[in-house]
């Protein structure tokens, strides 16, 4: 049993689960919107979330940790030089979830994630 386990494993293993999250969120701050799946999508929120919390921190840890998460090194630039003035009077909820037909081929429920 999973109690208290509030990690979404997504089917994968941990390796393969960091590497889609990675991937995820760096092609999400790179165009500023994709569509995936919608389980997917909940989870890639956290995390843009947190790239640009730490953005908007400046610091070169916060730097440094960015960089280490985004694939990206002039992408993790840009996102330093844009989120603070961006989302300078929002505390939070900087990714927006927008439910779309299924998948044709599975049914899945897909979304598109899209930056606020």
């Amino acid at each position: 049993m999973r109690h208290r386990c509030r990690v979404k494993k997504l089917s994968k293993p941990a390796d393969q689960r960091r590497a889609l999250l990675r991937a995820l969120t760096t092609e999400l701050v790179r165009h500023g919107r994709i569509t995936t799946t919608l389980v997917r999508a909940k989870v890639v929120r956290a995390e843009v979330d947190k790239m640009i919390t730490l953005a908007k921190d400046g610091s070169l840890a916060s730097r440094r940790a960015a960089l280490g998460y985004i694939y990206d090194k002039q992408l993790v630039h840009a996102l330093f030089e844009q989120a603070p003035t961006r989302y300078a009077n929002r505390n939070g909820g900087y990714t927006r979830i927008l439910h779309t037909v299924p998948r044709r081929g599975d049914h899945a429920e897909m979304a598109i994630l899209e930056l606020v």
